[in-house]
């Protein structure tokens, strides 16, 4: 078998995790396996990188920054082979240069393009584990990239695609996917099961456990995931398509701080303003979730949407710079609490219960969207847990 392992920065944050995982990948080898592990950066590292680059200068370029942050991943990997060598196995780590991870040019959100996959074949020929620097990719400039946060699952995922491997484990610090965030709901239940559609709606919508795009990937290539604890040998989830184990109608309960709701007032209601705004934002790669438009009044119309609030100034520099608008509002408090569920397709009523439970909560909902099997909606960010929890409950999705 051709298993590919990843690592998050907090199974390889010091001496002793790096040596528990490298014995756990030990593990697999010695039982005939082949073995590629991708690693994040060490810890906490990449916040103390962002740190010094601030320090430095309090805006610098995205370029510079890709360049800086690959640092982390090449310090994990090396230490990690070096850790596998003194226990008696041969190991070798590479970085996106060695591997050949094509990516796009796009700096601090590239997209892989292709990974050319004879360097490791070959490593894995001699009977070596091979480690990888997860989160970063070559551009066709030669330049470093990076994944965007979170972007070793993708990394992960993309390799066992390619290599066709046998199977894809992501390790994380908790036990595999819950119905919500343990640290934030107490009777949080995890899940054995869930959807490609569930898992990429949980993990676009804040959920933390797996990048979104790591999801996208591993649907369209058939990549069945596996997602457990690197601190204890405990079952994790599966992530695969179609699974029905658990015939619930809501699978779970994700939130996203990370929010900015932008209100465009006073905009000219015409034809082609909605294009001319978002069409604006677009070609500065700035992603937009939920939009809300206003009836039309006396020739004005107003549009809001939500946004990462890290985009939220830029997005409001290029709103100014394309049209003209009587005022905007933006604001950072906010945040995204959704329910996410294959099973809401066939169910009504699932989004006025969602409503019931922050009614009785005295939650009040600023913006609402929906799709086939999520409901979203923008509340006050101070309200965060209590609507997480409200929902959760009402739902009973938790350990009975």
């Amino acid at each position: 078998m051709l298993i590919v392992k990843k690592f998050g920065g907090t199974s390889v944050a010091n001496k002793e995790r790096i040596y528990n995982v490298a014995k756990r990948c030990i593990e697999d080898y010695q039982k005939g396996n082949d073995v590629v592990v991708v690693l994040s950066a060490m810890g906490k590292y990449t916040d103390e990188l962002i740190t010094m680059a601030q320090d430095i200068n309090e805006n610098p370029p995205k370029r510079e920054m890709d360049m800086l942050f690959t640092i982390g991943e090449q310090m994990s990997v090396a230490l990690m082979a070096m850790a596998m060598n003194k226990l008696g196995v041969p190991a070798i780590s590479l970085n996106a240069f060695q591997v050949a991870m094509h990516s796009t040019s796009v700096y601090g959100n590239a997209r892989i393009k292709r990974i050319d996959c004879e360097r490791i074949r070959n490593e894995l020929e001699q009977r070596k584990i091979v480690l990888v620097t997860g989160f970063q990719g070559i551009n066709k400039y030669g330049d470093y990239t990076t994944l965007g946060r979170g972007g070793s699952d993708t990394t992960a995922v993309a390799l066992a695609a390619a290599l066709h491997a046998d199977a894809c484990e992501i390790y994380t610090d908790v036990d595999g996917v819950y119905t919500a965030d343990p640290r934030r709901v107490k009777n949080a239940r995890k899940l054995d099961t869930v959807t490609y559609d569930e898992m990429l709606e949980l993990a676009t919508l804040g959920a933390g456990v797996l990048h979104n795009r790591s999801v996208e990937l591993a649907k369209k290539y058939g990549v069945q995931l596996v997602v457990r604890s690197s601190l204890n040998t405990n079952e994790g989830t599966i992530v695969k398509e179609g699974a029905k184990m658990e015939k619930m109608i809501v699978s779970g309960v994700a939130a996203d701080a990370d929010a900015a709701r932008v209100a465009v007032i006073g905009l000219k209601d015409e034809p082609g303003v909605a294009f001319k705004l978002f069409n604006a934002l677009a070609k500065h790669n700035i992603n937009i979730d939920m939009i809300l438009q206003s009836v039309g009044r006396k020739g004005t119309k107003d549009i809001s949407f939500t946004c990462s609030d890290l985009d939220a100034d830029e997005a409001e520099q290029i709103i100014s710079d394309t049209l003209p608008f009587e005022s905007i509002d933006v604001n950072k408090n906010v945040s995204k609490v959704s329910i996410v569920g294959a099973g809401m397709q066939s169910n009504a009523g699932v989004a006025a219960k969602m409503f019931e439970a922050l009614y009785d909560a005295n939650i009040n909902i600023r913006m609402i969207s929906t799709s086939e099997i999520r409901v979203t909606v923008l509340i006050d960010d101070i309200n965060t847990d209590r609507a997480m929890n409200a929902i959760h409950d009402k739902f009973d999705l938790g350990d009975n």
